[in-house]
């Protein structure tokens, strides 16, 4: 078997798509995109087709090896996520090519469901409560949510008790049997950190998420340090290699992304580099539905996994949706907030390509916002 052609599909809101054909009419599909560089990406997984096109599929971690490792400058997000994609299209047509779900490629499922959690907005406590409601009402167990606004680099008071009231209001709707992450977004300083994470830590946060950027990781271990609350960080570390000094200073969990962290080969890897650490696998993956289906592959069959982001109704997804491109839906059917083990081969779903093609003419130009303070200067989004 051969790689005949390597296409790619921009489609909102905000995704990339590629498509591996070859010569025996297996078609792999992935998702290489970093939000908001979706054309600097879709370049990247075109240069990446030069060496793919004519080579055999099967041989995915010499592919692997040659696409991360073939040029002088190596890693970074465009490369790593151009990677991601192609290796998760790659994995899709080896499960069909052995009929099989690359689960099973993996060595097997070690558990039947996984545990999904669901984003939820609201600025006012109020606002907080009734999203989670209607999230809990739809048999979610788990939520995330954002820790706060925009911060200065030492929080008000003000700015500190607004982040526990939204906290204490989730809380209070999810009781002691759900569970509220937290996400910090980069937003808060080592200082903030520092300072908020005690005051929380009565509430029982299921983690707090990139408490600090990922640049100032001298400084994870002190925040790690100063509460009980499980610390979450990865979704802007691209290897495993990133996952050194995060792990070594103590971080719970960790959440790389597979459509940017060089795909299911190497999430797979860093996996098993957390479990050497005592940490767990959370994936991170607010985006579309090839991204979550090979995130699920690798949940099914990883030990220390804890649960599994998905995008269904976040903000970001105006106009489109996670299951707009998909030919059958039910795949990610939630049932008590956990997904079932999918079964087909590959990447377990059937892309709709007539509706992706449709979707490509009409594309996006997503960009993250921009913040200031209200001083006007910059502000960490």
């Amino acid at each position: 078997m051969k790689i005949t052609a390597i296409e790619t599909f921009q489609v909102p809101p905000r995704w990339l798509f590629c498509r591996v054909a070859t010569d025996e009419g297996i078609v792999g599909w992935g998702e290489p995109v970093v939000e908001g560089r979706a054309d600097t990406v879709r370049t990247a997984v075109h240069e990446l087709a030069d060496h793919l096109v004519g080579q055999d599929p099967l041989r995915i971690e010499d592919h692997w090896q040659v696409m991360t490792k073939s040029t002088f400058y190596r890693g970074g997000p465009v490369l790593s996520s151009a990677v991601a994609g192609l290796d998760q299209a790659l994995w899709d047509i080896a499960g069909q090519a052995y009929g099989a779900p690359v689960h099973a490629l993996l060595g097997g499922p070690v558990r039947d469901r996984v545990r999904m959690y669901t984003w939820v907005g609201g600025d006012e406590p109020a606002e907080v409560a009734d999203s989670i409601a209607a999230k809990v009402a739809e048999g979610f167990t788990a939520v995330k949510m954002n820790g706060s606004a925009a911060l200065g680099p030492i929080a008000t008071v003000a700015e500190t008790d607004d982040v526990l009231r939204r906290l204490a209001a989730a809380r209070e709707v999810l009781g002691p049997h759900r569970d509220v992450a937290v996400d910090f977004h980069g937003r808060v300083s080592p200082a903030n950190a520092r300072r908020l994470l005690p005051l929380m830590a009565p509430l029982h946060p299921l983690f707090v998420e990139e408490p600090v950027l990922p640049e100032l990781g001298a400084q994870l271990a002190s925040v790690v340090a100063c509460s009980s609350v499980p610390i979450a960080t990865g979704e802007r570390l691209f290897g495993r290699r990133e996952f050194v000094e995060p792990l070594a200073a103590g971080v719970s969990v960790v959440q790389p992304d597979i459509s940017h962290a060089g795909g299911i080969s190497e999430v797979r890897r860093i996996a098993a580099q957390a479990e050497v650490s005592g940490a767990t696998l959370a994936p991170h993956c607010p985006l579309g539905p090839i991204a979550l289906a090979a995130s699920l592959q690798v949940a099914f069959a990883t030990p220390n996994f804890l649960i599994q982001e998905q995008s269904l109704g976040i903000h970001y997804n105006i106009g489109n949706d996670l299951l707009d491109y998909l030919v059958d839906p039910a795949v990610f059917r939630y049932v008590d907030g956990h997904v079932e083990r999918p079964m087909a081969p590959g990447l377990g779903i059937a892309v709709d390509e007539a509706a992706v093609r449709r979707a490509d003419e009409v594309g996006h130009r997503w960009r993250a916002p921009v913040w200031r303070h209200a001083d006007g200067g910059f502000a960490e989004w």
